[in-house]
C-alpha cells in the first residue's frame, strides 16, 4: 500500500513505516504526530484511487522525529580584477517524519468508479 500525498508543497510517494525528509514543518514539535489530509493517490490491495485533486476522506498520519539541517551548500561570487570575492553558505532545514499509518477511507477503486460512471450513461 502507497500514496501520494503533498507536504508542504511538494509530492512525495510514502508507504508505511518509511521515513523522509520535508521541508521544515514549524507548527509541529519532535515527537508529535501530524496529520496530511491533501492525498492525491492511494494504491491498495483493491486498486488504485486517483483524486480530483483529492481523495475525498484519505489521510497520511506521521510522527515528527526531528528537525534537521541539511549539507551545507557554498555560494562563491568573484568579479575578475575588482577585488570583489563573496563565500556563503546555506543550510536548508529539514524535518524528519516517519509515516505511521495511510487511511483510505471513502476511497473507492478509480476502476469501480469508471465502471459505475460507464453504467451510468448505459442507463441515460
Amino acid at each position: 500500500m502507497y500514496a501520494i500525498v503533498e507536504i508542504a508543497g511538494k509530492q512525495y510517494k510514502v508507504r508505511q513505516q518509511e521515513r523522509l525528509y520535508v521541508p521544515r514543518l514549524d507548527h509541529a514539535a519532535p515527537d508529535e504526530r501530524v496529520t496530511f489530509d491533501r492525498v492525491l493517490l492511494v494504491s491498495t490491495d483493491d486498486g488504485v484511487t486517483v483524486g480530483t485533486p483529492t481523495v475525498d476522506g484519505a489521510a497520511v498520519t506521521a510522527t515528527v522525529l526531528g528537525h534537521v539541517k541539511a549539507d551545507k551548500v557554498l555560494v562563491f561570487k568573484k568579479k575578475r580584477r575588482k577585488r570583489f570575492k563573496v563565500k556563503r553558505g546555506h543550510r536548508q532545514p529539514y524535518t524528519q517524519i516517519r509515516i505511521d499509518a495511510i487511511d483510505a477511507n471513502g476511497a473507492a477503486p478509480a476502476a469501480a468508479e469508471a465502471d459505475e460512471a460507464n453504467a451510468d450513461d448505459a442507463n441515460a
